[in-house]
């Protein structure tokens, strides 16, 4: 596992270098602690159109087919995400190109124009990038699911917005809220791959160390506020029916999240874990079955994902709720335990192969948590999990009062759904 160098400089912008000797590539990613949380309603979706915008043209490249032809012309891949609590934009290549992608990268965090004429097409875009995501079940009924937990706040809108925000959303909307989200204290540059560090902090402290120090606009926390049950059902004509069942959980700080990621692979990671031996092998009602735990800076999630066989949706939600109810009733054998803590190790240095997985490593680590833990560190936190704290840990977070599910499909009946989701 490679060693990586952290620093910070004078204006408050955090600099993370990961050296790969051995590797053939270079990774530069940029992170900044913006996403949908810290929008308003009127201006929902505005993180993520920033990110598509900021390919339309800098100071120094006028127009997209400049940004992309420069790159495509060494044959680098680069991309953008948004997220409810970061944005990123990357750019991997050959080693030998990193002056290049870095100067790209930093341009486009740096130096965007926002042209006037490109909004107006990009809004027709992003809407049909929403419209997409709303024709995939799969995908839309996770969208569903949040705006289930957490109501017409931010944690529960969509990150790409509505139809209505994005067409109301301007060039001084975008040119505004760049301005009081994208500064040096929110944001994170990291290097990873085959690079010499001392050129490569070099232009990093020549090119970002000009931004004066500014302080950033914080977003609203998230409040916890439900005391019962609570079902979301969307009717559509599909031939399986899609639902998440999930459970509130903590957020991204909170130490008992190593002992609930280890209960989350137990119940439905792998081809071997309870939920898929089950739905799948055993009642063969639906292809997929996963779980998950989803954690932010102020609140987290349990999650559940199961598309299925519409006419065995209750027998389905209801052999779930016995395996979740059995996790809090009985210790976890040692060997499943101890399967399920090789299973999360082995995936996440499976998940470390490439330079651009390793930005992804150590830079999320630090734009939320501001401190960073290596793989030998939190594989001994994995390793130190007991069959005790998981079924403590199944108990604080398997309560009815907690428990929310939302659905795409035929299945109508909510009072049934809701009766079920008694633990």
């Amino acid at each position: 596992m490679s060693n990586y160098h952290k620093t910070e400089l004078a204006n408050g912008l955090r600099v993370i270098t990961v050296p790969l000797t051995e590797n053939q590539t270079v990774t530069v990613l940029v992170l900044v602690e913006t996403g949908s949380k810290y929008e308003t309603k009127q201006h929902q979706g505005i993180s993520h159109f920033i990110e598509h915008m900021c390919f339309k043209g800098t100071s120094n490249r006028p127009s997209a087919l400049a940004i992309a032809h420069e790159l495509d012309s060494i044959g680098a891949q680069s991309n953008a995400f948004t997220s409810q609590e970061y944005t990123g934009y990357y750019a991997k290549s050959d080693a030998s190109n990193f002056s290049k992608i870095f100067d790209v990268i930093s341009d486009i965090y740096l130096h965007s124009t926002f042209p006037a004429s490109e909004i107006e097409k990009e809004k027709g875009v992003v809407i049909e990038e929403i419209h997409m995501y709303e024709d995939s079940p799969q995908d839309h009924v996770q969208d569903l699911f949040m705006a289930l937990m957490y109501g017409d706040t931010p944690a529960g809108w969509n990150i790409a917005g509505t139809v209505e925000s994005v067409r109301g959303l301007t060039r001084d909307d975008l040119v505004r809220y760049y301005g009081e989200q994208y500064v040096p204290e929110a944001t994170t540059v990291i290097v990873a791959g085959n690079f010499n560090e001392d050129e490569v902090r070099t232009q990093i402290e020549k090119v970002f160390g000009e931004q004066p120090r500014t302080s950033k606009k914080k977003k609203d926390k998230v409040l916890e506020l439900q005391k019962e049950p609570a079902v979301s059902l969307t009717h559509k004509a599909t031939d399986q029916t899609h639902f998440v069942l999930g459970f509130r959980a903590f957020d991204t700080y909170n130490i008992k999240n190593r002992t609930a990621r280890v209960l989350a692979t137990i119940l439905g990671q792998g081809m071997s874990s309870r939920l898929f031996q089950k739905l799948r092998e055993e009642m063969g009602v639906c292809y997929y079955v996963r779980t998950g735990l989803d954690t932010y800076t102020d609140h987290g999630i349990f999650m559940i994902s199961v598309g299925c066989d519409t006419s065995r949706v209750e027998e389905v939600v209801s052999t779930i709720i016995a395996e979740c109810k059995q996790c809090t009733q009985e210790r976890v054998l040692d060997t499943e335990l101890q399967k399920a803590k090789q299973f999360l190790i082995g995936n996440m240095k499976l998940g470390l192969e490439s330079s651009d997985e390793f930005a992804s490593f150590y830079g999320a680590q630090d734009i939320l948590h501001k401190e960073i833990k290596t793989l030998p560190q939190i594989e001994e936190e994995i390793r130190a999990v007991t069959a005790e704290q998981i079924k403590d840990i199944a108990g604080e977070i398997f309560q009815s009062s907690h428990a929310n599910l939302a659905l795409i499909g035929p299945y109508t009946d909510k009072d049934s759904i809701i009766a079920l989701l008694k633990l």
